[in-house]
């Protein structure tokens, strides 16, 4: 009975860690495909220049207030699951009868989360109040994934060399991503640099489950070899490859919205 015990948790943890990376990966691939269409459309609206033009400002004012909405509900949900799953955290940081700090890899992913939900409030806030500058959602994006790709960077310490490989090149898009949205408070708005960021948000995604599937794989699959070097090559092929599907899929998005 002990060692049934000692499996089942065992199941958890790996399924938690599993699904720690595929929740984010889902998020950011739904919101990058959000991203996508509502820059496509604007691009669409301003291209027309119809009188409607100040009736669809008002409509995306009312998009960015329920995009506000969800993005807070969904981080959340992150910060729900990462505290309270199956031997969690439970908001608990350091355990003084132990002596040691408790889930920190939780901790981190709750951090990245919770500057995710400060973006959605920023959203909310930026729609409703009209003295705020709407660019204010913009430099809560570029400080949230900021925030994220220094989270990632401190996030592999004493691990195997693949899963720092992977881990590297999750904290190069994040941190791409953030600079991008970062530049854009200084440029004027460019569909072509929105796309660009948005294509890197797809990426973000599709890389957080393929770090998943390596390191935790689902349904008892095949475990990959962290000390492998063929793994890594495979993996820095399998990277672009990644990339080449999300542009695949911005392009896709833009033929059937514009056309």
């Amino acid at each position: 009975m002990k060692h049934l015990h000692l499996l089942c948790v065992l199941i958890l943890v790996v399924m938690g860690n599993f699904k720690g990376h595929a929740l984010p990966g889902s998020f950011f691939l739904f919101m990058g495909i959000w991203w996508t269409i509502k820059c496509i459309l604007k691009y669409a609206f301003k291209k027309q220049k119809r009188t409607s033009y100040l009736d669809s400002k008002a409509l995306f004012r009312r998009i960015e207030i329920l995009e506000g909405i969800i993005s807070v509900g969904m981080t959340l949900t992150g910060i729900l699951g990462e505290q309270f799953f199956p031997g969690g955290p439970h908001l608990t940081l350091y355990d003084y009868q132990e002596g040691q700090w408790v889930q920190l890899l939780s901790w981190q992913h709750f951090t990245m989360y919770f500057f995710f939900g400060l973006l959605g409030v920023t959203n909310i806030l930026s729609s409703t109040i009209i003295s705020l500058p709407a660019s204010f959602s913009k430099l809560m994006l570029s400080n949230a994934l900021f925030v994220e790709a220094f989270v990632f960077y401190n996030h592999t310490h004493g691990r195997e060399m693949l899963d720092i490989f992977v881990h590297k090149l999750l904290v190069l898009v994040i941190f791409s991503t953030g600079l991008i949205a970062f530049l854009e408070l200084f440029t004027q708005t460019s569909i072509t640099v929105e796309l660009l960021r948005t294509s890197l948000i797809l990426l973000q995604g599709s890389w957080f489950w393929q770090i998943g599937f390596v390191l935790y794989p689902p349904s008892g699959g095949p475990a990959w070899d962290l000390k492998d070097h063929d793994n890594i090559m495979f993996l820095s092929i399998c990277f672009c490859w990644h990339y080449a599907t999300a542009i695949v899929i911005v392009g896709a998005i833009y033929a059937f919205v514009t056309w």
